[in-house]
């Protein structure tokens, strides 16, 4: 979830790959015949020539080694985006002066408000980036689809086009090189990293597969994606810190620090969770091939998105569970008001069936239909049993009575 959630706007969301030593090749071919002839022929044929030959050849390997690692550490550097950096230091700095603030000078009616556009613009990337435009999983009106397009542009994770994109791609192509955020990458790189560094080649070239017909043919999405870099900082920083500023007579400081920065750090980590560690910790109860899980910490600190090996296995579920609480998947609750109001329809979801047969294919055992199916077998197995030939005894004793029954058996207050 979240792809590329800073982007060329303001700052580059990019990965970075490592290029190959073009003379590489060359060069095992060279040490692979220099192996074979020195194995081959005993050593008092080499000639005085051939010696030459091979120092020759190690100088070269050396001198190419030498090269390839002047040339990995330049590319390394020039792979860093610095200024998404620098970005993330000051955002990370702000959002702890403004949790200062919060905690010292600030109104409580200012953190209410920091909350309320919080959870505001987490509705528009997990309603509205992510279930309704990235998987398709509902319909929207466009009343709805306007609310969440707003609501997304002050998130600032990207224009709705360019995070559906990269979002299809994670899906597609999930733990490979093409994932923006690979997990098998590490957890400060699925969480942040990837967000330093230049995209991989990989993720450049399977965005470009991806259907996005869909997106280019709403009008919404498509003036978002047009006048982004106008109604991003209008909708992000400016329009808070000025309701906080104007309305609430707050400082300035107070309102840039707490309502904008610390409000916009706090969004961003709740939906990177979902990236790094919904793709680490937890339980896989409907495929334990797959590295998403099932997190409840993430779920609510993302308002619904932490069941994420369910997600994964059925991405076009609306409620990205089948967990019926709305108090672990906000979200759900959101969507089923709008589709009262009619506004949203066409809500898609998984039956029971379908679920109970994935968990037994290839869950990890987890699942409450997987204790069901145990308890079914022994059941099963019990009433195949063979009873007319099992052993029929008359108490303890009994020379009949069968070895494991007398080893099982539980004997209180025993005596010695």
């Amino acid at each position: 979830m979240a792809p590329n959630v800073l982007g060329n706007t303001l700052l580059l969301a990019e990965a970075c790959i490592q290029p190959e030593d073009p003379n590489n090749n060359q060069i095992k071919a060279n040490k692979s015949i220099l192996n074979v002839r020195t194995t081959t022929e005993p050593t008092t044929i080499v000639t005085a020539k051939a010696r030459v030959q091979v120092d020759e050849l190690q100088k070269t390997d050396s001198s190419s080694s030498s090269s390839s690692s002047s040339t990995s550490s330049s590319y390394f550097q020039a792979a860093l985006v610095w200024r998404n950096i620098i970005a993330f230091v000051y955002l990370h700095g702000g959002f702890l002066y403004g949790l200062y603030l919060a905690f010292t000078v600030a109104k409580g009616s200012t953190i209410l408000l920091a909350f309320i556009l919080g959870l505001f613009g987490a509705f528009g990337i997990t309603a509205g980036a992510h279930r309704l435009w990235s998987h398709r999983s509902y319909k929207a009106k466009w009343p709805l689809r306007l609310i969440l397009m707003i609501s997304q542009t002050l998130a600032f994770q990207n224009s709705i086009y360019e995070w559906v994109r990269d979002h299809r791609v994670h899906h597609k192509f999930t733990d490979t090189d093409a994932d923006p955020h690979n997990a098998k990458r590490g957890f400060f790189f699925s969480h942040i990293g990837w967000l330093m560094m230049k995209k991989h080649p990989d993720v450049r070239e399977k965005g470009k597969t991806v259907d996005m017909a869909d997106l280019e043919t709403d009008p919404i999405v498509m003036f978002q994606k047009k006048y982004y870099a106008v109604l991003m900082p209008l909708f992000c920083f400016v329009i808070p810190t000025y309701l906080a500023y104007y309305f609430l007579d707050e400082t300035f400081s107070n309102s840039w620090y707490i309502v904008a920065i610390f409000r916009y750090v706090l969004s961003l980590n709740g939906t990177w969770l979902v990236n790094s560690a919904a793709h680490i910790w937890g339980t896989k109860p409907y495929d334990r091939k797959i590295s998403p899980t099932n997190n409840t910490f993430v779920a609510i600190a993302a308002v619904g998105e932490g069941w994420h090996n369910y997600h994964h296995v059925f991405p076009w579920d609306y409620k990205t569970s089948e967990l019926g609480k709305y108090s672990t998947n906000f979200t759900t609750a959101v969507i089923d008001f709008f589709a009262k109001i009619g506004w949203a329809y066409d809500l898609k979801s998984v039956s029971d069936d379908m679920i109970k047969k994935r968990v037994l294919r290839t869950g990890d055992g987890t699942h409450t239909y997987s204790e069901e199916h145990l308890r079914e077998k022994m059941v099963d197995y019990i009433n195949n049993l063979d009873h007319d030939n099992e052993n029929v005894v008359w108490g303890w004793d009994d020379h009949d009575m069968a070895e494991d029954d007398r080893r099982d058996a539980t004997v209180s207050n025993k005596k010695d």
